[in-house]
């Protein structure tokens, strides 16, 4: 099969051809269809986050979705060519903790799979599994949203604009801060009331929660210094490893914060769910498996809007 390898920190990815990969027991192969780009990937290859990696070289790709092609010894209730998703769960993911869905094929534990609707595209199953579920985990998980609240989101990437929306169709007043004003129609189509270029222009509002999906620091000081009395900053972003935020506020304000990722039970499940009932489409371009390094420099320089998906005919 074909595959990109990540050989190591700022070190461009390589083009290899491994054997395909043979299902032990409880695992499945996964022909791969969509593969989704991740700022994660650019962190992998940039040395931020390589040393969270349990391998190298590793084929990164963690967001996978394809059809079923082998299946290993005691694994039940999949068959050869049904449609599924690889879900980020708690125990690994493939990209991140085993050989992702950057090649034909991926190696997969059965209990990591999804059934997908046939309603769902490959693109959308793939970007549902990070960009979906870590926008939910963040804006119905850690940030515990009751409709009806105020909420601010920095950043309008693939994952802040799909947080925006989820927090829109849980009935909440959402408004964003994102310095690229070419992504802000296409965000308030979607439900979002305003847009500024600076989270502390959002102060005046008194916001209840802030999800921070940038992550470079001075935004999480940002969100702590404009959310409300009491309020809420989920940290989501890792744009950088490290923040200096005012703690003073923190303290005197009484704000909680708290970080936020993927890889929750039922999390993937609920926005499959948005998407299979029409609720939620995730913005995506499609790109060939060739065109792969391209893109995640397209990824490190910001020229994207919305995710990026590998598509396999």
């Amino acid at each position: 099969m074909k595959a990109w390898h990540l050989i190591g920190a700022n070190q461009p990815l390589q083009r290899v051809e491994p054997e395909d990969p043979q299902p032990g027991s409880g695992q499945v192969v996964v022909d791969v269809r969509a593969a989704g780009l991740c700022h994660s990937d650019v962190g992998f290859l940039d040395g931020t986050l390589t040393p969270m990696l349990p391998k190298l070289p590793i084929i990164p790709g963690h967001e996978v979705a394809g059809v079923v092609a082998a299946i290993g010894p005691d694994v039940d209730g999949f068959d050869v060519g049904e449609r599924v998703v690889i879900a980020l769960s708690e125990a690994g993911a493939p990209g991140w903790s085993s050989d992702g869905g950057f090649a034909d094929k991926c190696l997969a534990p059965a209990e990591g799979l999804i059934k997908l609707p046939e309603q769902i595209s490959f693109a959308q199953a793939a970007t549902a599994t990070d960009a979906g579920q870590t926008a939910y985990s963040a804006v119905m998980g850690a940030g515990e949203l009751r409709a009806g609240e105020r909420v601010g989101v920095i950043g309008l990437g693939g994952l802040g604009l799909t947080g925006a929306c989820i927090a829109v169709l849980a009935g909440a007043e959402v408004y964003a801060a994102e310095p690229k004003h070419d992504v802000w129609d296409l965000a308030k189509e979607r439900g979002v009331i305003d847009i500024v270029d600076d989270v502390s222009a959002l102060a005046p509002l008194q916001l209840d929660m802030i999800l921070d999906f940038a992550g470079f620091g001075s935004t999480t000081a940002g969100a702590i210094s404009a959310v409300r009395m009491n309020g809420r900053v989920i940290q989501v972003g890792l744009g950088l490893n490290e923040a200096t935020i005012p703690t003073a506020k923190l303290v005197l304000k009484e704000v909680t914060l708290r970080g936020a990722r993927g890889g929750h039970p039922g999390h993937l499940e609920a926005v499959l769910a948005h998407m299979a009932a029409g609720e939620l489409t995730i913005h995506t371009e499609t790109i060939a498996f060739d065109d792969i390094p391209e893109a995640i420099e397209r990824l490190r320089t910001g020229n994207v809007t919305g995710r990026l998906v590998a598509e396999t005919p």
